[in-house]
């Protein structure tokens, strides 16, 4: 087993290899399999998720105090005993069976240390930030939206102790587990079929991020945060750019901040951030859509917005409210995009540049017309809507097989034209599956063309006249690419399905005719 060493050169905790971190993790799920109260993957994640949560907490804490003793400075704890990993879950034959279940789930228990106090879910829950530790606001809020379904105190001390073979201690050890725990991301999201869809692949993430390029001092937001995966990429791009403390200090505090109103992926987002390094996520658990638009000011804005808002799904009429009388729609793709037009700041950033967003939209939303047209026609007057990639069919396969975009607009000025980007199948491949998903060097001739754009057999562009004056209809073909029946849109589709039925029941009828003369 591989050994890390502290800076004083003594030995640290072993670390944990990936073979063994994910047989370890493996020998946790087959141990929840054989408890009633869970069923599946999307019991079993959370359930493990928060779990591991709390023991790198108690890691990241430990680490802190040690470091915060050799400065001289008082440490301020996020968990305090006796509700800290270390107090109740470390010792392997610590209290376990209905005496831990009563722990964890009632609002008063006996703790660890022998007295009577609030139960350590109760306790979470309760947690503040008055002491000026943001991380206590990030537990709480995390532990309002998690339950233990574990019906076996036995079976759950049993995990604890897998668990606690994990040493968070290194960032090998971190970037390990960072990797296998998004592979269990991409598992819960094959588990949860038509809930899933707050997962983007990996490939589309990397490219939207590279090429949006934010920079150190620039604000981030992902109002559909889902498990973090653009806030995370966010990160690891952002992280690259830190040369001093003050440039560490801003990333970690005022640049990164999303929103996830449903439990489980919020958890899952808060764990996937913490795991990649930065402390104390600014991850709004309400629903992003609750403001009334016309009330987002300049202070309430960002530099740079990435993500994929959920789409086809309904909003309720109070959610609708929020939004202008001639925009209101139950789509939750046109209220998003409505959303985000508005929090982009209308000032240059720090950087310089400006304020910029990439979205994820589906094809329905560039040939939509009624209020769809009429936010599209706001998007090329008063934005620069520049860059439209159209991804190729089965980037979400299995989950949707919808054809979507990304559209890329910034606040430089209105639209002068639009450039159309397709991107194309890899050579042989007529789609993607869940086994053999799109890879980010796929983008690479795109990313090439990005800074140097001319038309090819790949790339054209439509001024924005024109498009005003079609109607807003941003549904363009690649004008040297072969006719694509599938991505017509609704109405010309139908029309050509009529014809074709209508072809039909005349041969039937010539048929009939024929029949009946020779009989």
């Amino acid at each position: 087993m591989a050994r890390t060493k502290k800076k004083n050169g003594a030995d640290a905790a072993p670390m944990t290899t990936s073979q063994m971190l994910g047989s370890l993790l493996k020998s946790a799920r087959d141990i929840m399999r054989k408890d009633k109260g869970l069923n599946g993957d999307l019991d079993r994640l959370p359930l493990l998720t928060w779990i591991m949560f709390l023991k790198f907490l108690d890691d990241l804490e430990q680490q802190r105090e040690e470091e915060t003793a050799l400065s001289g400075k008082k440490f301020k704890a996020a968990i305090e005993a006796p509700y800290r990993w270390r107090d109740w879950a470390a010792y392997p034959q610590g209290i376990t069976g209905d005496e831990l279940l009563s722990f964890i789930n009632s609002d008063e228990a006996v703790r660890a240390d022998g007295q009577k106090g609030p139960g350590l879910f109760a306790y979470l829950r309760a947690l503040s930030s008055s002491n000026g530790d943001n991380r206590r606001d990030v537990i709480a809020t995390v532990f309002k939206g998690v339950d233990n379904r574990m019906k076996s105190g036995y079976l759950l001390r049993d995990i604890i102790n897998k668990v606690g073979g994990i040493h968070f201690t290194s960032s090998d050890e971190l970037h390990t587990l960072g990797a296998l725990y998004e592979s269990m991301l991409r598992e819960m999201r094959d588990a949860a079929g038509d809930s899933g869809e707050f997962y983007t692949p990996r490939a589309v993430v990397r490219f939207m991020v590279e090429v949006t390029d934010p920079r150190l001092g620039e604000t981030v937001l992902d109002p559909a945060s889902g498990t973090g995966g653009f806030l995370v990429e966010t990160y690891n791009h952002l992280e690259k750019q830190v040369k001093t403390v003050a440039d560490r200090r801003r990333l970690q505090d005022d640049t990164i901040t999303g929103c996830e109103p449903k439990s489980l992926p919020y958890l899952l987002c808060q764990m996937n951030l913490l795991l990649h390094g930065l402390d104390a996520p600014q991850i709004d658990p309400g629903n992003a859509l609750r403001f009334k638009l016309s009330e987002i000011g300049e202070k309430e804005r960002v530099d740079v917005i990435l993500t994929n808002p959920p789409f086809g799904g309904e909003e309720e009429k109070g959610i609708q409210g929020n939004f202008p009388e001639d925009r209101q729609t139950a789509e939750t793709a046109l209220l998003f995009l409505q959303l985000i037009m508005r929090k982009l700041k209308r000032q240059p950033t720090s950087a310089g540049r400006p304020a910029r967003a990439a979205v994820v939209v589906p094809n329905g939303t560039l040939f939509g017309d009624g209020v769809c047209a009429r936010i599209k026609e706001e998007l090329l007057k008063e934005f620069n809507l520049h860059t439209i990639v159209r991804l190729p069919n089965g980037v979400f396969a299995p989950y949707t097989s919808i054809p979507t975009n990304i559209l890329f607009f910034d606040r430089s000025g209105p639209t002068k034209e639009v450039w159309y980007y397709e991107q194309p199948l890899p050579e042989g491949r007529k789609n993607y599956t869940k086994t053999q998903p799109m890879q980010f060097e796929e983008f690479k001739g795109c990313m090439a063309w990005w800074a140097k754009r001319e038309e090819t057999d790949q790339a054209w562009k439509v001024p924005a006249k024109e498009l005003l004056d079609a109607g807003c209809n941003l549904d363009r073909k690649n004008p040297r690419a072969k006719v694509d029946f599938e991505h017509l849109p609704p109405d010309q589709l139908a029309d050509d399905i009529l014809k074709k039925e209508l072809r039909i029941v005349e041969l039937m009828r010539e048929i009939k005719a024929a029949i009946g003369a020779s009989a």
